[in-house]
């Protein structure tokens, strides 16, 4: 009885968003902010080849991450994603198989030894399904149809189209009024998908569609008579479901005498018997006592990737009666209109169907089909809820990649798992998508909105560090606060590989992290540092936002392409998510105080874009949401009504007109919304001023501090912040882990004003604690000549370290005191460096090219530089890969005038550096913006100033792409593949001198 209790409380945990630790303000570990805890950091999807490799490469390869930075890995069993490779084996190696558990369980034992949690995936691939009998019922079903014209006599005698291809369903009859020939999309994001290059389209007319299934001999015989009639006469659909046997992974083995020969099969996804599948298949042959020790010690999320299935229709056995319970009516006659862009939408998006049928109605029968996708999401629901149930028996959470390329409303389906996960590749580092994904997430208290982070088409061994950071900070800016980086590869030697080693998707996205990229041991730590404290902030406290959107479609688009166009809200600072009405039923989604989700992001106002689609329940919602006072915007004019049913909407219409006379329902022109949201007393948390734009996050801590997050997008930007608190600020230095108190800043009426210069993509963390009243004074203005300033442990004191050039303005303090001069010496005047040894470490192949272990074979090269070009326009390096050491040196003091220390501006090291002054390091800096203060390391004399920049590898590997090999496949690539990249520090380096000046604050 206490079991099925139990059970039974983590069924509802789990269907309601509240599993032990998923919750913002969860009682785990988060480590501190220079030193975020294990599972607050970033993790590697770590690709697996299969389980013949040897384990203890496994073990270095996850300890390694977690030296340079990572929280662990997320392990997935790769298995090549379903190309034969030459020698492997599949039965002996395969998921599941007794070599699969021992390699799990060295994975699992290099985290606890290394203090790291580990992701793992309920399948292999991409988890989509697992070893198991053909006749299982919870494996993926399909929708065929078969269809056939109606002799022109009106009369249909004989066996059904398409019988014997599975177990029939329904037949449908309908008068065709008309049909064309209709072009279907060409082009995938996905090399090599199936095209169907047009379809047919039928209009039928409404009033004659029947179904006839109960005439149906047990032999597929059918004698039917039918009206004469004018034009195309009347046609026959037949519907027949089956199992698809889709194998995830194929198997590599002729064996047939264990469950293992078939390879692993996707399972169904619109059933609990899907989920059942999966989790009866782990009991049995995985889950020994101590894997499940060890998963208890070390584990972090189950989890499954992007739905990578295909069908004809997406389908499950019992949606007939799934759809006659939640909309009162049988679906079966219209299931012509649903044979049409209703199966894979991201990996199908050229093969939607050969047939599409529409209604002679006003809405075509789309009506029909927005209820067919929502039964469809029930059925996906319990699937979900099946595999969250099981994973948090194991007091461990369940993450997914939730309705990805699927035909439902993603938004409805997000809660329904303990840590929903993204992909920046479909999102194509959309913010407005991401916002999408990410509010239902935000309304129901997710602690974790994660992103399967890094994925770029044709950048393999060539996507830069900044380049990863700015599509991480654009993601964060969307509010998505965990990052699973794609990917690390094992490093050692498998079949039919050869160096640089195992590399998935064979070239065609990026990236392959490991110790054969330079980047690994020369700088790529300080960006996963940088990381996993972004991640501390943005998980640590409760986000608040300002704004909803309503967005509701039947099939969420998978590119999540922008639905607010305007930039009204961004120009004023406004933060806002989307919701779907499905999400309106939900226990948070309540109004208090004319605040929607009082107790969690804090929605202060609605914005319902003239374009959108309503529901009636969405109508109904939104009239109580405005009647306890939430301010609601029609933005543009009235919306659209949502069609479900027969079409009609004319009930539903009038209701959104009513919407007009509800109080708090306003209606304003486009662009107009952010005006408006203002005169009614609703700003920003946190306006912005600038002259570029700028996106920021605000998080709540309970801990007592608030973290502002603000990136500077694309270009150079200066401007300011101000922002709804009177704690005192503090710069929350991402990539150091320091906590400074903010220099300059203003106080008044309830807020903070904060003055920023961020460079193109650079981020800044502001975190605000305390009173500014109980601390000492503070600059309300600063001269442009303080290029820096340091507290040195006082917070009444400051050292300003003061530039040449004249002061542009006084230095006004709190407590009312101005200094006009702040010192009276000449600071030496900023220079370029100029002179340069390039010394280029080259990483080469090995002469046995089939030994992969190898990292490279390295020998070095000199060369004298007057200025810093790119490897590119270096003829002897413009192929090379590897590590550059740039070499100066810096005369101290300078000879005329006068400096007290000097910093160091570099232009961007895209692929991350480290700074070395008389051979000792300097601490970690922005990739972005280098700013390096040399003071404490500058000796009277001359200093050896080095800058050591990774390259990728991409350059050397092009040059030998027809002999690299990955699992027996060559790179996937046309001819020579993308072009060369720039590589090498570029651009301008500078040294600025400065006097350091003590400023009593108090």
């Amino acid at each position: 009885m206490q079991t099925r209790l139990l059970c039974l409380a983590a069924l509802l945990l789990s269907q309601y968003g509240l599993a032990a630790d998923d919750q913002v303000g969860a009682k785990i570990d988060y480590g501190t902010f220079e030193n975020p805890a294990a599972r607050v950091r970033p993790r590697f999807r770590y690709w697996l080849p299969d389980a013949s490799v040897d384990p203890a490469i496994v073990q270095k390869n996850i300890k390694d991450a977690g030296v340079n930075g990572a929280g662990g890995v997320e392990f997935l069993p790769y298995f090549d994603y379903g190309n034969t490779v030459p020698g492997a084996d599949w039965v002996t190696y395969g998921f599941g198989t007794p070599a699969f558990v021992n390699i799990f369980k060295a994975a699992l034992q290099a985290h606890k030894d290394a203090g790291l949690v580990m992701d793992f995936p309920l399948g292999p691939n991409q988890g989509q399904g697992v070893p198991a009998s053909l006749d299982d019922e919870g494996l993926q079903w399909d929708l065929s149809t078969a269809s056939v014209a109606v002799p022109l006599n009106g009369s249909f005698r004989g066996q059904l189209p398409g019988w014997g291809t599975g177990e029939l369903v329904a037949l449908v009859s309908a008068q065709v009024l008309s049909s064309r020939n209709i072009s279907n999309p060409t082009n995938s994001l996905i090399p090599g998908s199936e095209v169907q290059p047009s379809a047919v389209q039928y209009v039928l007319r409404n009033s004659t569609l029947q179904e006839w299934s109960q005439n149906v001999t047990s032999t597929g015989e059918l004698n039917l008579g039918f009206p004469k009639t004018g034009g195309q006469g009347y046609r026959l659909f037949a519907f027949y479901q089956h199992r698809t046997l889709h194998q995830n992974v194929p198997s590599t083995s002729n064996m047939s005498e264990t469950i293992f020969n078939g390879g692993s099969y996707a399972v169904d996804h619109f059933s609990a018997r899907g989920a059942e599948t999966v989790t009866r298949f782990w009991d049995e042959y995985i889950l020994d006592d101590e894997v499940k020790q060890m998963l208890v010690a070390v584990g972090n999320y189950g989890w499954e990737d992007s739905m990578e299935i295909k069908s004809n229709v997406s389908w499950t056995p019992d949606l007939p009666n799934i759809f006659q319970k939640k909309h009162g009516y049988n679906i079966k006659k219209y299931l012509p209109l649903i044979v049409y862009k209703n199966n894979n939408i991201g990996i199908q998006s050229t093969a939607p169907g050969t047939i599409q049928c529409l209604l002679d109605t006003p809405d075509q029968g789309i009506g029909y089909v927005n209820d067919y996708r929502s039964a469809l999401g029930e059925g996906y629901r319990a699937y979900l809820q099946g595999l969250t149930q099981w994973v948090n028996g194991m007091n461990l959470q369940y993450s997914s990649q939730v309705g990805y390329n699927l035909n439902l409303d993603v938004l409805a389906n997000v809660p329904d798992v303990n840590a929903p996960e993204c992909e920046s590749l479909a999102f194509s580092d959309s913010i407005d998508g991401y916002r999408q994904f990410v509010g239902p997430a935000t309304l129901t208290g997710k602690r974790v909105i994660s992103n399967e982070m890094g994925a770029a088409l044709e950048k393999a061994y060539q996507h830069p560090v900044t380049a990863l950071l700015w599509e991480i900070a654009r993601a964060v800016a969307g509010g998505v606060n965990q990052f699973i980086l794609h990917g690390q590869t094992f490093s050692g030697n498998y079949v039919g590989t050869t160096w640089p080693g195992n590399t998935p998707f064979h070239f065609l996205f990026s990236e392959l992290y490991s110790e054969k990229q330079p980047s690994w041991n020369h700088g790529f730590s300080e960006a996963l540092n940088y990381v996993a404290r972004l991640q501390y902030t943005q998980q640590k406290g409760q986000p608040k936002v300002d704004v909803v959107i309503y967005n509701k479609d039947s099939a969420t688009d998978a590119q999540f392409g922008t639905i607010y166009n305007e930039t009204d809200l961004i120009e004023e600072g406004f933060t806002y998510l989307y919701l779907s009405p499905d999400n309106f039923a939900l226990p948070q989604a309540r109004v208090e105080n004319s605040t929607l989700a009082p107790d969690g992001p804090g929605f202060r106002a609605m914005i319902i874009p003239s374009s959108s689609n309503l529901t009636i329940d969405a109508v109904r919602d939104i009239k109580n949401f405005a009647r306890n006072g939430l301010p609601v915007i029609l933005s543009g004019g009235l919306p659209n009504a949502f069609y479900t049913g027969d079409g009609n909407t004319d009930s539903l219409v009038k209701e959104i007109s009513s919407l007009k006379e509800v109080q708090n329902v306003h209606i304003v022109s486009p662009g107009q919304a952010s005006k408006k949201l203002q005169s009614l007393g609703v700003v920003p948390r946190v306006q912005v001023q600038t002259n570029g734009t700028w996106y920021s996050t605000w998080h709540s801590d309970a801990g007592g501090v608030d973290y502002l997050f603000v990136l500077g997008d694309t270009v150079d930007t200066v401007g300011s912040v101000s922002v709804a608190t009177v704690k005192r600020p503090y710069v929350f230095d991402p990539w150091t882990g320091s906590r400074t108190p903010v220099l300059e800043y203003q106080q008044k009426s309830g807020r903070t004003v904060v003055p920023l210069r961020l460079a193109a993509n650079q981020t800044a963390i502001i975190g605000f604690s305390g009173t500014s009243s109980n601390t000492s004074s503070y600059a309300t203005q600063v001269p442009s000549s303080v290029i820096g300033y340091n507290y040195g442990g006082q917070t009444n004191k400051v050292q300003l370290h003061v530039s040449s050039g004249s002061a542009d303005q006084t230095l006004s303090l709190s407590n009312g005191k101005t200094i006009s001069q702040l010192t009276t010496k000449d600071p030496a005047p900023a220079y370029q460096l100029t002179n340069w040894n390039l010394t280029v470490e080259h990483w080469e192949r090995p002469g046995n090219l089939s030994d992969a272990s190898i990292i490279a074979v390295k020998h070095n090269t000199t060369h004298e530089l007057t200025s810093l070009i790119s490897w590119q326009e270096i003829p002897s390096i413009a192929n090379a890969s590897g590590v550059g050491y740039y070499t100066t040196t810096i005369p101290w003091p300078p000879t005329t005038k006068t400096a007290d220390g000097a910093y160091l501006f570099l232009p961007q090291t895209a692929n991350a550096a480290r700074v070395y002054v008389n051979g000792h390091r300097l601490p970690a800096f922005d990739f972005q913006a280098p700013k390096l203060d040399l003071s404490a390391y500058l000796v009277s004399g001359k200093n050896e100033l080095t800058v050591e920049v990774p390259s990728t590898m991409w350059n050397y590997l092009r040059t030998m792409l027809d002999e690299l090999y990955s699992a027996g496949s060559l790179p996937q690539l046309e001819g020579s593949g993308p072009d060369p990249v720039d590589n090498g520090l570029i651009g301008v380096a500078k040294v600025v001198p400065f006097v350091s000046v003590s400023v009593n604050l108090s």
